[in-house]
């Protein structure tokens, strides 16, 4: 049986980008998020296979941490030409230093090297594994994905990590080039375009209720 998700709620993240999407989508909710930064929570290795086993790993060591339901997301970008990398190195493809210019650069230089310069041998797609977990161990698990091709040089300073070269299908612009409300906005006043926003419609569904 699915829980649903009441009172304060832990999101297991140090991503400062990601907070504020992940806060942005759980306002119409009335749920009272704190991050983990912000309770100085230490982050757990990631250490899964996949992107739901990341987000569970995460999500599990807050709510253990914490003894409140902690709700953590794992993405990342897919390109099919780099045969699915970075996947989930995506963060690490930044470093310490978060440097997501070198990373979208490196992901160039590859694509060039491959000689993917078409739009068709460009496609991608971001994926958005959710989980929310509670003390008790139960968890709730969602995936989100939308697909694209990459441009290049970036474009647009909107978002945060790959958005500026990630252009959705049936789209002019790319996600660096929308305002928060146009990438992850919820119906009725968004589409609920990005990965993260159709993750969360379905844990929504599972899990939540409008105030």
């Amino acid at each position: 049986m699915h829980r649903p998700i009441a009172g304060r709620l832990v999101i297991a993240t140090h991503n400062a980008g990601k907070l504020r999407e992940m806060r942005e989508l759980l306002a119409p909710y009335g749920i009272a998020a704190v991050s983990a930064g912000e309770l100085s929570l230490a982050e757990p290795d990631e250490t899964g296979n996949d992107f739901h086993a990341n987000a569970r790993i995460k999500a599990r060591a807050a709510a253990t941490a914490a003894q409140l339901p902690a709700f953590a997301d794992d993405s990342g970008l897919v390109v099919d030409a780099l045969d699915g990398a970075p996947g989930i190195q995506s963060a690490r493809w930044a470093g310490e230093s978060k440097d997501f210019l070198a990373a979208m650069t490196r992901i160039e230089t590859l694509l060039q090297e491959r000689g993917a310069r078409a739009p068709e041998a460009r496609t991608a797609h971001f994926v958005s594994a959710l989980c929310v977990a509670w003390p008790d161990g139960h968890c709730e698990e969602v995936e989100g994905r939308v697909d694209g091709t990459l441009v290049w040089p970036p474009r647009g300073d909107q978002g945060f990590g790959y958005d500026p070269v990630f252009l959705p299908r049936g789209h002019a612009r790319t996600f660096g080039e929308m305002t928060s409300r146009e990438k992850h906005g919820l119906p009725p006043h968004g589409l609920g375009l990005s990965h993260r926003a159709r993750a969360f419609l379905k844990l929504a569904e599972l899990c939540l209720e409008p105030r």
